[in-house]
């Protein structure tokens, strides 16, 4: 056999023509894959065949399990390919599919996750699903190949189950997250509720809510740092201190080359699920910063630089876009590319500093993982480990950092896990936000180059005659965007707005927030749905109010809308959020682990935000001084604008520089609250007074 006819696949499905890593993935499958789209959907039509929908994305282990024991095992592929019409779907390309359909197994089993697998009639109506199903019945768990068989029957044979199945579906589908406006007032009642409620199910031990697993709770960190902020209580600070030093010193934390993985397996985050998601990165590097804002301890601050450096240098594409995943997998091991072994450690660092390494990082004989490694976690503090080892805390630090430098470098040597290279709208806006933020918190210029190309790349390649496009890859965008898609972009572009202060951001953001509402608002009951006016016709249109591993679209378009309600003046926004807030109100403060942003959203709404306005020269020493104030305090509720002094533009679209001129030649700060403006400040210390108020 010549090397090409070996290196030749023996299957190729239609997935080949797709640009996603994850569908790319299965095109080598025996199984006769379509992607989603009217090919596959007229043919289970045409020869009466039901669905078999499958869900993942790249990084999810249990998805490339079940790929490697099912669908590349060719009698199961055989039993799929004459009974089904098989469809693969990217949940990260298509979230509008995966939230109908996991919504329709969590009706059924009570239960979700990913893989997600459904079995759908012609017309795309759910009868039948679950997750990861083994090859073989295993574990008391029914075997891939015994649920083929069984589906297959039912459809032919018990039509009638089957009609009545998906009538009571699709009606329980249709109805999910349809609220009624509540006509009561809204109140701070609702920010107490809902403090309280996470209170009681906060672990006072390990931080973070419930038991395991655990996942990064960015949104309710968020909102309990408001309340800290807003009523003072300590309580509400602690809560967020503690589970941020826990994870950011648990394995789930990638202590050498920064940025955190997907979620940890066991209560006190120290074995995660391995992959890197960039949303969870940047939900968390901008909950550090708030925290180093709030608290000034610099602890914070270095972790927030450490995944900002990460995403810069491991997930940053050439032309501006920020990359997606990283597999938990390297050479077939979950984990392999982060795990050490004693003798690894001293082999890089000499027996002294290894085992000083070792005993700061927990790396014993026996392991923390499988196969006798360890995954690097912080269970003791500096003090007790220099204390131990008889050195100052001086010379451990020193030591720890060089070693840490020099671990990752024998790291980078080893296979890598492979990256998902797809740029997505939404989770691209989330990064370039927290970008921008932070390149004024922390006076990083960089910050401010990385935020800034990132919006001029989606704004040039991610949109096509005014909306947005949901995917790029491989130099194609496509796709609609999503709710998500336009609430993430709008309220990055006005973040960043405020962060360098050119007026095209804040154009653009209010550009793409009439876009969003024309697209989206629901004309009958108000609220945002998922998909636009324009995107295919689907079994169901839903909503998008819960949080989720990411904050829910319409509780960031309500946030976004307030922040240009109060910049531009116009009531409008403002109305458009206050009628989310609304819908909302019944649930929000009895399920506030679902509604973390929504919650920062209202807290919002129901403060006096301070209003800044700053007339002075960008560049001028005196101006960045002003703006430096600003930002050196966690001041969650307020919008900050500027403009030069000769800028006529900039006050016609935002009102609150209208009439604002600068004193005695100075650069010059009105705070206000309410278009009520305080006496005009020219230096630092006075505006440091009036914030304080």
């Amino acid at each position: 056999m010549s090397s090409k006819e070996y290196n030749t696949p023996k299957y190729t499905n239609r997935l080949i023509h797709e640009s996603s890593p994850y569908l790319l993935k299965h095109a080598h499958n025996p199984v006769d894959w379509y992607p989603w789209g009217p090919e596959a959907l007229a043919k289970a039509k045409a020869e009466n065949k039901p669905i078999l929908l499958s869900i993942g994305y790249t990084a999810c282990h249990w998805c490339n399990v079940m790929e490697r024991e099912s669908f590349e095992n060719e009698e199961i592929a055989r039993l799929m390919n004459e009974n089904f019409i098989c469809i693969k779907v990217d949940r990260e390309e298509r979230p509008d599919l995966d939230n109908i359909y996991m919504n329709a197994v969590q009706m059924m089993t009570r239960h979700g996750g990913w893989p997600l697998t459904v079995f759908l009639t012609p017309d795309q109506v759910p009868f039948y699903g679950g997750t990861y199903f083994p090859p073989e019945d295993r574990h008391g768990m029914p075997g891939f190949r015994r649920i083929l068989l069984a589906v297959a029957d039912a459809y032919r044979n018990r039509s009638d189950e089957i009609k009545q199945t998906t009538e009571e579906l699709l009606r329980e589908l249709r109805s999910i997250n349809r609220f009624r406006r509540s006509g009561e007032i809204l109140t701070q009642d609702i920010l107490n509720n809902g403090y309280w409620g996470l209170l009681r199910s906060f672990d006072n031990v390990n931080g973070g809510f419930g038991a395991q697993p655990k996942f990064p709770p960015s949104m309710s960190l968020e909102f309990l740092l408001r309340t800290y902020h807003r009523a003072h209580r300590q309580e509400a600070l602690d809560m967020v201190e503690l589970t941020l030093k826990r994870m950011a010193c648990g394995g789930i934390y990638d202590h050498l080359g920064g940025g955190f993985h997907r979620y940890s397996v066991d209560a006190h985050w120290l074995v995660p699920h391995f992959e890197k998601m960039l949303y969870d990165n940047a939900l968390l590097s901008r909950i550090y910063l708030h925290a180093y804002q709030a608290t000034g301890n610099r602890f914070y601050r270095r972790i927030a630089e450490e995944i900002f450096d990460y995403v810069l240098r491991d997930m940053t594409d050439p032309k501006g876009g920020f990359y997606s995943t990283e597999d938990a997998d390297s050479e077939g091991e979950e984990g392999k590319f982060y795990v050490w072994t004693p003798d690894e450690i001293k082999a890089a660092l000499g027996d002294r500093d290894g085992e000083l390494l070792c005993h700061y990082f927990d790396v014993t004989r026996g392991g923390n993982f499988e196969h006798g490694k360890s995954i690097l976690n912080i269970p003791r503090d500096l003090e007790k480990v220099a204390r131990d080892a008889g050195i100052s805390e001086d010379e451990l630090s020193q030591v720890i950092e060089r070693g840490r430098k020099r671990l990752f470098e024998v790291r980078e040597k080893r296979i890598r896990p492979a990256r998902d290279e797809k740029v997505l709208t939404a989770w691209n806006a989330l990064m370039m936000a927290s970008f921008a933020e932070g390149s004024r918190i922390l006076r990083r210029d960089d910050y401010r180059q990385a935020a800034e190309h990132n919006a001029e790349f989606i704004l040039s390649t991610l949109r096509r005659d005014g909306r947005l496009l949901r995917v790029y890859k491989d130099g194609e965008a496509r796709l609609n965007g999503y709710l998500e898609d336009y609430a993430y972009l709008i309220d990055a572009l006005i973040t960043l707005y405020e962060a360098d202060f050119d007026l095209r951001w804040f154009e653009e953001a209010r550009k793409l927030a009439d876009a969003m509402i024309e697209e989206f608002w629901d004309d009958t009951e108000g609220g945002l749905f998922f998909t636009g006016k324009s995107h295919e016709e689907l079994i169901s249109r839903t909503k998008d109010f819960f949080d989720n591993a990411i904050p829910s679209g319409n509780s960031v378009a309500a946030y976004a809308l307030l922040k240009l309600g109060v910049l531009t003046g116009e009531s409008e926004y403002i109305n458009k959020a206050t009628t989310i807030f609304r819908l909302t109100e019944q649930v929000v403060s009895r399920y506030p682990s679902g509604f973390g942003r929504m919650l920062s959203a209202l807290d919002f709404y129901l403060s006096t935000p301070k209003e800044v306005a700053i007339i002075g020269y960008r560049r001028s020493p005196d101006t960045q001084k002003l703006v430096e104030t600003v930002y050196n305090k966690y001041l969650p509720n307020k919008v900050l604008a500027l403009a030069e002094p000769e800028d006529e533009r900039a006050p016609q679209l935002i009102a609150l520089l209208k009439g604002r001129r600068m004193i005695d030649g100075k650069a010059t700060a009105y705070v206000c609250e309410r278009y009520t403006c305080q006496t005009p400040v020219t230096g630092p210390a006075e505006l440091v007074e009036q914030l304080e108020v």
